[in-house]
């Protein structure tokens, strides 16, 4: 019964936001509400809301001085010289502006945080999508893609928890798997290509005069930076302490929230001393904040009663309960094609601590090894990177200035690709048995 309240309740909320009959801020709390009201939950609901957005809470707290901060950085023109650099290598051409995206999102997602992703390739792309007319939802579609696969690297979030989860070695189960994340790559640059090509042939290759561009593409994109806010004089100040945050978000020094509360109070201490323009600084970029914050603070909502319910727990125990004895063997083949469905509804958590021991416990008396359920249990990463659940995914449509249930349309296919591309690379390598 909960199994199938949890299903359903899935089903009218993924139906609503990609209709469009409600917004995802309104989804994540109205439908959660509707269906524990229904299952007889209702007396439940404040501890569980509660403990939802106690869990949400530091990423909530984290994005909000992530926005600041790097609104900061765009105000005071640290992304100009990266803007120009671009344009001088792709010269108007939409096909290497899509590539460039790949490129960059993959290269940034080194460290394994989609939130650092986002706001950076965002940052630096979308002037020359607005200004040349290209469809930004490919900007979003691309970015994700490439972090999508770069997040299987060990440190990043499902690797680790996967390892972690079945008490395995990080280089057992990593590097078999190095040859599928080329192969996932791939794959995300032939994407890019065929999007690319496609905006060349609608829109044609611009022959732009780069040393005027850069005013332009502030204004096209409706960003345009008060000349009083920009600190040319400080660019070194702010490259370094930019990368600074990045080293230091790698390497773990401290929490991400502290990070970036850190990182925000400098920026806009050194580039905006005088009280009145911070006041300014601030006020232009609350909008976003606070749109980006609620949908945070939401999907504690949602995310606390699907759990408080036990609904994660049962529609995943319903999901291994329906596969067939005679396909044991192949339990690892069946992690991989699953793990796209059930990372999309659920956060990480749960799926490696919950249902991945269960699944390798089961697998394992079939004889495969649990290495190779960790592996294949990565493998739908590129779907769960667009989850509604996933904090990142909603800053990245928002600062593109996208609606989220056309990116989900948009993005689909060619996630699935991905994680199609990326199994039968693990099967043809061998990272995981048929």
């Amino acid at each position: 019964m909960v199994s199938t309240l949890g299903f359903v309740m899935m089903l009218v909320f993924i139906t609503l936001i990609v209709t469009r009959k409600m917004s995802a801020l309104l989804a994540l709390i109205i439908v959660p509400l509707f269906f524990a009201i229904i299952g007889g939950f209702g007396k439940d609901l404040g501890p569980m809301i509660l403990e939802g957005l106690s869990g949400v809470a530091p990423t909530g707290i984290m994005l909000m001085f992530a926005v600041m901060y790097f609104g900061i950085m765009i105000d005071a023109g640290l992304f100009e010289p990266l803007i120009k650099k671009i344009l001088a290598i792709v010269k108007g051409d939409p096909l290497k502006i899509v590539i460039g995206t790949a490129v960059l999102s993959a290269l940034v997602a080194f460290d394994g945080d989609g939130t650092t992703t986002y706001i950076i390739t965002v940052s630096a792309m979308l002037p020359l999508y607005t200004y040349l007319g290209m469809n930004p939802l490919i900007l979003t579609c691309v970015s994700m893609m490439a972090f999508g696969v770069m997040n299987m690297l060990p440190w990043g979030g499902p690797t680790a928890r996967a390892v972690s989860a079945l008490n395995l070695d990080a280089n057992d189960v990593f590097l078999p798997l190095v040859p599928v994340m080329i192969a996932g790559l791939v794959w995300v640059f032939f994407t890019a290509y065929v999007l690319g090509k496609k905006e060349r042939t609608r829109l044609g290759i611009m022959d732009l005069d780069t040393s005027k561009l850069p005013l332009q593409l502030q204004e096209e994109a409706a960003t345009v930076v008060d000349s009083e806010l920009k600190r040319p004089k400080l660019i070194w100040f702010n490259f370094l302490l930019t990368l600074s945050l990045i080293a230091a978000l790698v390497i773990g020094i401290l929490p991400l929230p502290v990070l970036f509360l850190i990182g925000f109070a400098l920026a806009l201490l050194v580039n905006y001393p005088n009280l009145e323009i911070q006041k300014k600084v601030l006020a232009s970029h609350s909008d976003s904040v606070l749109i980006v914050v609620a949908l945070i603070f939401a999907s504690g909502v949602f995310t606390g009663i699907l759990s408080g319910t036990h609904m994660v727990d049962e529609m995943a125990n319903s999901l291994i309960a329906i596969i067939p004895e005679e396909l044991g063997s192949s339990f690892a083949l069946i992690t991989a094609i699953t793990s796209m469905p059930l990372t999309y509804v659920m956060a990480n958590d749960p799926y490696y601590f919950g249902v991945v021991p269960i699944i390798a416990q089961t697998a394992a008396a079939y004889g495969v090894d649990p290495v190779e359920i960790a592996r294949a249990s990565v493998l739908g990463q590129p779907l769960h990177a667009m989850s509604p659940l996933i904090a990142s995914t909603h800053l990245l449509v928002g600062m593109a200035k996208v609606d989220f249930g056309e990116h989900q349309k948009f993005i689909l296919k060619w996630a699935i690709g991905t994680c199609v591309v990326m199994i039968i690379a693990a099967l043809l390598t061998g990272a995981i048995s048929m």
